[in-house]
């Protein structure tokens, strides 16, 4: 029974699939993007692999030229910067392999179990040094090669170090020199995405507290402001390749970069804006009938914070537009004096409560206005 359901949704499974490959390429061909950057990427790596292998397979007649290709392919990373690393790495790590396996076989007269002993524990240790990176395993990899060959003669392994030494230069120029990777664009991007969830998560919120089971969904609301942690390290990761991506990289030079990345301070804001949208989430699930719960703000106080919390929202889904005078910098302005507004209604209807209950609606008026100062633009 269980296999006949996973056959049937096999064909749903892979209409998925297909629907994604195809959104993928569209985006690849009609628009800037993560999937145009791949699709560059992916081609960059096989022309820099045929070229590395006409180098040494074809023109040079080498006996190994494989490894050309295989070097160059790796080398086609991310940035500039990574290869140049990347590229050090590979080839300080292979030719200690090689060198190692080589020497070790002539010591032992080609004896092959004797040389792994002597060789594979040490190679595989020395790969864990941090120094070499992700690079690291390749020397042992490279030895067993070495000693599985039987062959090493100065000749043989001066071939080796030649055809990785080839394949790594022609990966790191195809990278550098072609179409050399940018990525100015993603922390906007991101900063982007971020304000559209932000703003779509305080909308449910405040539709919510406007229905009668309202706190039927403050768990679900808990958990999507919690999640708006994972965007956040979206927006510092595509920050760390946009500083690693401007290293030695004559991209600035070579093609349009586009417009530079948002300032640092707006990553610091945005992470500000995520904890006190995390509050008041965490705030309103605490609120229960039950007696474990904390007291419910009276129903006047929950339809002005409602209003607080979606002119709020409105203020994030214009966030990343211009500043400068447009219809979208417009409707943020008024949005933003309609949510103080509304905040200063709250605060007089807060100075109403008595008991417990106050002290919910405290803390919720505490965040609010920390929220709000917190979505004032940067000067």
């Amino acid at each position: 029974m269980v296999r006949k359901v996973r056959w049937k949704a096999a064909p749903r499974w892979a209409g998925r699939e297909w629907a994604a490959v195809r959104r993928s390429v569209h985006s690849a061909v009609k628009e800037s993007g993560p999937e145009r950057d791949t699709l560059v990427q992916s081609l960059k790596a096989a022309a820099a692999a045929i070229v590395a292998w006409a180098l040494t397979g074809w023109w040079l007649q080498a006996p190994m030229a494989f490894l050309a290709p295989w070097t160059a392919v790796a080398l086609v990373s991310g940035t500039v910067y990574q290869s140049l690393r990347t590229g050090t790495q590979q080839f300080a790590i292979i030719a200690l392999g090689t060198v190692w396996a080589s020497a070790a076989l002539t010591l032992t007269h080609d004896r092959t179990m004797v040389t792994m002993v002597l060789t594979v524990p040490f190679m595989t240790l020395l790969g864990n040094y941090r120094r070499f990176g992700r690079q690291g395993l390749l020397g042992a990899s490279t030895a067993l090669f070495v000693i599985t060959s039987g062959s090493s003669s100065t000749s043989t392994v001066g071939h080796r170090l030649l055809e990785t030494l080839i394949g790594a230069v022609v990966g790191i120029t195809v990278n550098a020199f072609v179409l050399p990777p940018v990525h100015l664009r993603s922390v906007r991007d991101r900063l982007r995405h971020l304000a559209r969830e932000s703003a779509d998560l305080l909308d449910a919120m405040a539709q919510g507290l406007r229905e009668d089971n309202a706190w039927e969904r403050t768990e679900n609301w808990h958990a999507e402001a919690s999640r708006l942690t994972l965007s956040l390290r979206g927006v510092a990761d595509a920050r760390h390749w946009a500083n690693e991506g401007a290293r030695w990289n004559p991209g600035g030079r070579l093609r349009r970069a586009g417009p530079t990345p948002p300032p640092l301070a707006q990553d610091i804001r945005w992470n500000q804006i995520c904890t006190r949208i995390l509050a008041v989430a965490r705030t309103l699930d605490g609120v229960g009938d039950d007696d474990e719960g904390l007291p419910t703000p009276p129903p006047d106080f929950l339809a002005e914070l409602s209003e607080v919390l979606e002119q709020a929202a409105r203020v994030c889904a214009e966030e990343n537009e211009p500043s400068t005078p447009s219809p979208a910098a417009e409707r943020r302005g008024t949005a933003f004096g309609r949510a103080w507004t509304a905040h200063r209604t709250l605060a007089e209807n807060f100075r109403q409560q008595e008991g417990t209950a106050s002290a919910v609606g405290g803390e919720l008026l505490l965040e609010t206005r920390q929220l709000l100062l917190d979505l004032a633009p940067l000067p």
